[in-house]
């Protein structure tokens, strides 16, 4: 039988996930020497020496930016992540952030706490200070969504059934979210379209290069005056000092967010959660098993689903004999592929190759055991990355 594949922990993942790693074959851990792959969760690992022989990371959440993917990429080590497995929760926040603005429900509890004195004194103080605290309902309102992925198209559909009007914008929306979008979504044609049109506007859309600082003094200076936004997303989407210029020049009547910072603390007009968006015991189980799954069907099978760094390939085993290749998208690389094989003398049953970017994989199922020689020259062909021999017998 195989040595177990080894696995280290940086967090505490769900054991929900982790008991879908059999005993016999995967042991898992913090330490554990010479991991075969890693799970995480928040821990950052830019600074951490990732081991030669760490062939999958696993994001048991949806954003990376603790992750060195760059640098995984260049070692042909796939990064997966669990998009949409935290969605519910992360909508179920987002209505709470709009409920909880648009009633003005956090200066509301801080004037409550604040009361001294008896019943009959609270009543009277009640009564004359309540009317500070007039907010608006939702019905009738509108919600812009910038980025209709499955969060933000739940988010939607939930702020439809509390009879809002809703007008979404996604330049990338794939055919699935267009599926599972609400028919009642009105489509705008640009973030400036969203931001001139709405009374509330939630962000959902990753921290990329392009997204950094979306939200900028001059698009903020579109909003209606006395709207209120609100980011569930990534703390690098919104240029918090343009918010706090629109907050002082009423543009803003709040910023709703999950991600405190030192230059919103204390103010008045921000709602600044904890980073709650997945922190729900259903998100942590769902985000592990799925991305549990996905790592344990790379590392036995080498198929690939929802790594951020790889395109998603995958290939019902029709042989014994497979051969997973990372490597750069490159011309002629399956040529090379194909050739090293015959001169082995092996028959190629089945292969599959596709490219995402910079990165191309390539897995062939062939009909008997694979050199340990050929393993070395696939390995040394120009642009492979990593190879990787996953014969059934081994599993």
């Amino acid at each position: 039988m195989a040595e177990p594949y080894k696995i280290l922990t940086l967090n505490s993942i769900s054991s929900l996930g982790l008991k879908r790693l059999p005993a016999g074959r995967y042991a898992c851990g913090n330490p554990i020497a010479d991991p075969d792959a890693i799970l995480v969760r928040s821990h950052d690992m830019h600074a951490m020496e990732i081991g030669a022989g760490v062939k999958a990371i696993g994001r048991a959440g949806a954003g990376v930016n603790n992750i060195p993917v760059k640098k995984m990429s260049e070692r042909g080590v796939p990064v997966f992540n669990a998009p949409g497995a935290n969605a519910n929760a992360v909508k179920e926040l987002v209505i709470a952030g709009l409920l909880v603005a648009s009633r003005n429900l956090v200066p509301a509890l801080r004037f409550v706490d604040g009361l001294k004195g008896d019943d009959k004194t609270l009543h009277k103080l009640v009564e004359d200070g309540k009317k500070h605290f007039a907010g608006v309902e939702l019905p009738g309102h509108t919600l812009g969504v910038i980025g209709l992925g499955k969060v933000g198209s739940l988010v939607a559909d939930a702020a439809i059934k509390l009879g809002m009007n809703v007008l979404g914008y996604d330049p990338e929306i794939t055919v699935d979210a267009a599926w599972s979008l609400p028919s009642q979504v009105k489509k705008a044609h640009s973030i400036e379209e969203v931001l001139k049109a709405s009374d509330f506007v939630t962000l959902h859309v990753p921290l990329l290069d392009v997204t950094r600082n979306l939200i900028s003094a001059g698009r903020i200076k579109l909003m209606k005056n006395g709207a209120m936004l609100l980011n569930f997303s990534r703390e690098g989407i919104v240029d918090n000092e343009a918010v706090l210029d629109a907050l002082a020049a009423k543009r803003l009547r709040y910023y709703v967010c999950d991600f405190p910072a030192q230059k919103l603390a204390g103010h008045a007009q921000v709602i600044a959660l904890p980073h709650l968006g997945a922190s729900t015991r259903e998100a942590e189980d769902n985000c592990a098993v799925m991305v549990v799954d996905q790592v344990r069907d790379f590392l036995e099978n080498g198929n690939i689903v929802n790594a951020v760094n790889f395109p998603e390939v995958t290939m019902a085993r029709e042989a014994p004999y497979r051969v997973g290749i990372a490597n750069a998208n490159v011309p002629n690389m399956v040529g090379q592929i194909s050739t090293a094989m015959a001169k082995a003398k092996l028959n190629i049953h089945n292969m599959l190759n596709k490219s995402k970017g910079e990165m191309a994989y390539t897995l062939v199922d062939v009909d008997s055991k694979v050199p340990a020689k050929l393993i070395e020259q696939l390995g040394d062909i120009e642009g492979v990355l990593m190879v990787r021999y996953l014969p059934v017998e081994s599993q």
